[in-house]
């Protein structure tokens, strides 16, 4: 690597380090400011309301976001536009989080009095402790840094970033307080990969029936292969009597075995499945699904499905199916 791109790569590592310190330390300077502010959301049963300009108004909008995604109803104001019409979207009682790293933004500033009047709690994410914005909110979320990470030292980044880290650390805790679940979550994302993982259940994308490469353990080799053949699935599963679940064979499995094997004509079945393979439940989510195939030390790519309580095999489900799967 030549010089001046071994200090391309420094300067990179600086920055991250520098916010990473940043964001420590406003972790350590959160207390009972943080609780505060959760209190005046959660007393509120209407919409919070956030406000900021510049990178500050970018960071609001992405908490605004993270709020409506999350439970917590929300929009954006931008600090400019307020005061032009945009007022209308108050009803009396919203609770506001004011954006500023400097706190006297004087787009902010002057919403202030115009919100008493709305009779809404000011909730402020600032970068300094002693200016207008800090001494008139209600709550003040300390987004102090010691510099930006930029080189010049004044690009907002260290500061946007610590305020971004300061809204998801009040979405995550009103999260927690309004009990949000993994089902909640998946309501309010139903066309995303996450919404989906989590609300579809692997009944809803698994192959069944006569689309599966059903087989026993005594059957040849050679006709299991046949058979997997005319079923892409990359799988075969072994069952026994009324399909209870023996093993799975993979197409690994066939090509190992062609390795190892000189005669296939004598290889049965039963000589070459993983027996008691790891499965999942027709009801499960594909989030479940997912975490069962990847976080693991050897990752799968498919799971049976087998019915609750016992060994009845009813499917197939791969991970290609999970990553492909639509909403109808």
């Amino acid at each position: 690597m030549s010089e001046e791109r071994e200090s391309w790569l420094e300067l990179a590592r600086a920055t991250l380090e520098a916010e990473s310190e940043a964001l420590a330390a406003a972790s350590r300077r959160l207390g009972e400011n943080l609780a505060e502010a959760v209190d005046i959301i959660l007393a509120h049963e209407g919409k919070v309301v956030v406000s900021g300009i510049g990178k500050s108004g970018h960071i609001g909008a992405k908490l605004v976001a993270t709020l409506c995604s999350t439970g917590t109803p929300a929009v954006f104001l931008h600090a400019a536009e307020a005061v032009h019409g945009d007022l209308g979207v108050y009803t009396p009682g919203d609770p506001s989080i004011l954006i500023s790293k400097s706190g006297s933004t004087g787009e902010i500033l002057r919403l202030i009095p115009i919100l008493r009047r709305f009779n809404s709690k000011i909730i402020a994410i600032v970068g300094n402790l002693t200016s207008t914005l800090a001494r008139e909110a209600d709550v003040v979320l300390d987004g102090r840094v010691t510099r930006e990470a930029d080189p010049l030292g004044v690009v907002p980044t260290t500061s946007s970033l610590v305020a971004l880290g300061l809204g998801d650390a009040l979405a995550s805790v009103l999260m927690r307080a309004r009990n949000f679940t993994e089902l909640d979550f998946a309501r309010f994302h139903p066309a995303g990969q996450i919404g989906r993982n989590l609300w579809l259940r692997v009944s809803d994308v698994m192959h069944h029936g006569e689309d599966v490469a059903w087989a026993s353990e005594e059957e040849p080799l050679l006709e299991v292969a046949m058979r997997m053949t005319d079923r892409p699935l990359g799988a075969a599963v072994i069952v026994r009597g009324d399909r209870e679940l023996a093993g799975v064979i993979t197409d690994g499995d066939i090509r190992r075995a062609l390795q190892s094997h000189r005669d296939l004509q004598t290889v049965r079945a039963g000589d070459i499945m993983a027996a008691n393979p790891v499965t999942i439940a027709p009801q499960a989510s594909l989030q479940d699904a997912i975490r069962l195939m990847e976080d693991r030390p050897s990752q799968l790519s498919l799971l049976p499905v087998i019915e609750p309580g016992g060994r009845r095999c009813v499917g197939l489900i791969r991970l290609h199916d999970i990553y492909q799967s639509r909403l109808a």
